[in-house]
């Protein structure tokens, strides 16, 4: 019994960090081919991301949205579905976010803020409910239909970049930089330190952590959400309703994901730029998982992410290694860290099944059998494929 209990927990704490260190390894592999060296290299990653004060507060932006996207993946594979549609969900969010930042600038600050704000979360919502709606009532696999709306809110942006949203300064000019109008200064984000671009998002970031923490683990409704998504027979029996929870669970995941958006526009781009969602919609999955889809626990995943993020850029201007190279260090990243869940997912769900063995063997009782069998099969935890 008590390998049972130890060991699961031993994989999950330290998987996840041989994951990271076995990418850095391969990576320093291929950097001394390249003729490069790694000690050389990597002290120039942690250099740039944590060994001054622009390095730093540049990872803590980027951490931002990592953190907010990291939220909603945290709802949404607790609640049984994979969104692989952060990225779409972003776009969306900065896209409505900017559109009515311009159209109501006529309002004080105090007052447009919190309204494109709220305007982001709620197109993000929007755009992660069609997938949850898809997967509630057609049963439509989620990460099909979240993958297809990343495609839609790509070209929706190239589109209104290029069209209806573009900045008019541009227009006159004939340059065409797919870009909007700036927003007005009054709805800003605060800049937190001069001459960086950390700004007062990451208070947000922190303090919605904290509450998804607390909705997830102290309040019925997230322990509804949870309760799908570990067995919706299960959630089913108990008088559960799993068609709404299963489409609340995207909702929210993509109301996080358009907060990010236009966290992204009113505080560090201030206005939407074609490209801007870089590649966070992603990243903010791997995030999570490395969190272990728990919202404290998404808090130095992120940190470490945005870290790697902005420490990959100083390595690849300083010591001239190939962008290819650092996409192909990050990929290995993601990789490992998303097979070593799943190998802790396997992991735990196999020695439960000894647990129970070992149970009934003590006990002198009949193992479950085939019921212990499907009831470890329907957990439905997700993973990616």
């Amino acid at each position: 019994m008590r390998r049972t209990v130890w060991i699961p927990r031993l994989l999950e704490a330290l998987l996840p960090i041989a994951a990271v260190l076995l990418a850095f390894a391969i990576g320093a592999v291929l950097l001394y081919a390249l003729g490069e060296s790694p000690l050389e290299a990597y002290w120039t990653l942690i250099s740039g991301a944590f060994g001054s004060v622009s390095g730093l507060t540049a990872t803590i932006t980027k951490m931002v949205p990592l953190m907010l996207v990291g939220l909603g993946i945290c709802i949404s594979f607790r609640g049984g579905v994979i969104n692989i549609g952060g990225e779409g969900q972003l776009i969306i969010g900065a896209l409505a976010a900017t559109a009515i930042g311009l159209a109501l600038r006529m309002l004080p600050g105090w007052l447009l803020l919190p309204i494109v704000l709220l305007t982001g979360a709620a197109a993000g919502a929007f755009w992660g409910g069609i997938a949850g709606v898809l997967k509630a009532r057609l049963n439509v696999n989620e990460i099909l239909s979240t993958i297809m709306l990343n495609a839609i809110a790509f070209q929706l942006m190239n589109w209104l970049l290029r069209g209806p949203l573009l900045d008019p300064e541009q227009r006159a000019a004939g340059t065409h930089i797919p870009q909007t109008e700036a927003l007005p200064e009054a709805v800003w984000l605060v800049k937190l330190v001069p001459r960086t671009q950390l700004h007062g998002g990451i208070f947000l970031a922190l303090i919605l952590a904290v509450l998804v923490y607390l909705l997830l683990w102290r309040t019925t409704l997230g322990y509804r959400i949870r309760m799908v998504g570990l067995n919706r027979s299960a959630a089913r029996y108990a008088g559960v309703n799993v068609p709404f929870y299963v489409a609340l669970s995207l909702i929210l995941g993509g109301a996080f994901a358009g907060l990010a958006g236009a966290v992204e526009v009113t505080g560090l781009h201030h206005r939407m730029l074609e490209g801007m969602s870089g590649g966070y919609g992603f990243s903010g999955i791997v995030a999570a998982l490395f969190g272990k889809l728990h919202p404290l626990g998404l808090i130095p995943a992120s940190f470490f992410f945005g870290g790697l993020l902005v420490g990959a850029d100083k390595m690849q201007r300083a010591i001239q290694v190939p962008s290819a190279l650092i996409t192909v260090i990050n990929g290995l990243v993601v990789m490992f860290v998303v097979a070593s869940d799943l190998y802790v997912r396997r992991a735990k769900r196999r020695y439960s099944a000894e647990a129970a063995v070992q149970q009934s063997k003590e006990s002198n009782t009949p193992p479950a059998g085939p019921a212990t069998g499907r009831a470890v099969a329907s957990d439905r935890s997700p993973s990616l494929p």
